[in-house]
């Protein structure tokens, strides 16, 4: 992918990632908790606050449902039935810069949230020009923490300008 590429699509755009929700430890869906907290996006996400602004999610993804997972469709679900916006969930999770790639050159919101499989998030905040090092101990998810939410902030020219943690509030409201 060229830079120009990323540059125009990604201008002035918002990205959130956040891991699917609580898994059990065996089988594809979600845990109690994870329902739960699927249900809950529903409201944390709308809007989300960061910085003292309102974010209005206007584009939604999930990691394409796998026979070991559907996770993070699972995830975005309530919320995507809670705002009117379709779920996309064609790109797997294992081929992040499919992803980057369609939000680089084709249209879409300019907030835009992602829920991923946390394994694969460090490839996708990569392939999003973010340094996992920075963002994540380690450069790797924590198999236990499910409450962190990734902001990626680009500026009018595409450029990444913002990247940070934001810690969910315990419990979600």
């Amino acid at each position: 992918m060229h830079a120009q590429d990323r540059e125009s699509r990604l201008a002035n755009t918002t990205i959130l990632i956040v891991r699917h929700a609580e898994k059990p430890a065996s089988g594809p869906s979600l845990t109690p908790e994870g329902f739960a907290r699927a249900k809950k996006y529903a409201q944390y996400f709308n809007p989300f606050r960061a910085d003292g602004a309102a974010i209005q999610i206007d584009a939604l993804y999930a990691g394409a449902d796998s026979s070991n997972s559907v996770r993070p469709r699972l995830t975005l679900e309530p919320l995507s039935r809670a705002i009117g916006i379709p779920l996309n969930t064609q790109f797997p999770t294992n081929e992040p810069a499919a992803l980057v790639h369609a939000l680089s050159t084709e249209p879409h919101g300019d907030h835009v949230l992602i829920a991923w499989r946390h394994g694969k998030i460090p490839a996708l905040l990569k392939a999003f020009g973010a340094d996992p090092s920075a963002l994540l101990p380690g450069s790797v998810w924590p198999d236990s923490v499910f409450d962190w939410v990734i902001l990626l902030r680009y500026d009018s020219a595409g450029h990444l300008q913002v990247q940070k943690v934001i810690h969910e509030p315990n419990p979600l409201p």
